[in-house]
């Protein structure tokens, strides 16, 4: 965009006159009252500063799950020791096909169990395994070809992970199909105008005002209160497993 800020500067120049609006590059004359008025430079650098701003939380985001992704977990170790689980084996063996990549992280050996025989050197100990738990990583992927140099950084940051009954619900819940509803104590008219007679559901399609099925039984936790009774038209009978 430049280039056509300044054909647009040199046309101006040509028709009034070199003399009476000056070099807009040196600042003399006319020049420096051109660039009082006019940015030279718009758009680009708003664009670039917009553009920064929409993507640094988005860099954010790789950072997080490049760290998540490379990083090995106590869980990959058998548990006190610095022997190389079979998931841990597992993880190591995906790393090295990716060999462009040298960084890896290493969790903090906090899983070595504290007793009143090793209060007094726990720390140590722990220090210690992770120092092992590094060699023995080091070690495994020396043995595949192709692989670099890898440099490991400890941490002692949290495990991701997730509330497992979601995942469970929404697994058990595929069955069921879509399950949606509104809820209340004053969507009465709502549900009568749509077809049904419920109070505080919208009716089922086809308007007789059946209200959608609840969470399956057996789910953890049992379905929610407030949630809506009943079992959709054309469902299957019987309960979800």
């Amino acid at each position: 965009m430049n280039r056509y800020t300044r054909a647009a500067a040199a046309a101006l120049l040509m028709v009034g006159g070199l003399g009476s609006l000056g070099c807009v590059t040196t600042g003399k004359g006319g020049g420096s009252r051109y660039r009082n008025a006019v940015d030279p430079s718009w758009p680009d650098r708003y664009n670039h500063a917009a553009r920064e701003a929409v993507m640094a939380p988005f860099a954010q985001q790789v950072a997080n799950g490049h760290f998540e992704e490379r990083t090995m977990w106590n869980w990959y170790f058998e548990p006190g020791s610095d022997r190389l689980h079979p998931a841990g084996m597992a993880k190591l063996d995906a790393i090295s096909r990716r060999p462009n990549d040298n960084k890896l992280f290493l969790q903090y050996a906090g899983d070595l169990p504290l007793t009143p025989d090793n209060a007094a050197t726990i720390i140590d100990q722990r220090h210690e395994l992770t120092a092992k738990r590094a060699a023995i990583v080091r070690q495994y992927l020396a043995t595949k070809p192709g692989t670099p140099e890898y440099d490991i950084a400890v941490h002692n940051g949290a495990m991701p992970s997730i509330y497992a009954p979601f995942s469970v619900n929404a697994l058990r819940g595929q069955r069921a199909g879509y399950v949606g509803g509104i809820q209340g104590g004053t969507d009465a008219g709502v549900g009568a105008s749509l077809g049904g007679g419920n109070t505080g559901n919208v009716g089922a399609a086809g308007g007789t005002g059946a209200g959608v099925s609840p969470t399956p039984t057996g789910a953890p936790g049992g379905a929610p209160s407030g949630a809506p009774t009943g079992t959709p038209s054309g469902s299957p009978s019987g309960t979800n497993p």
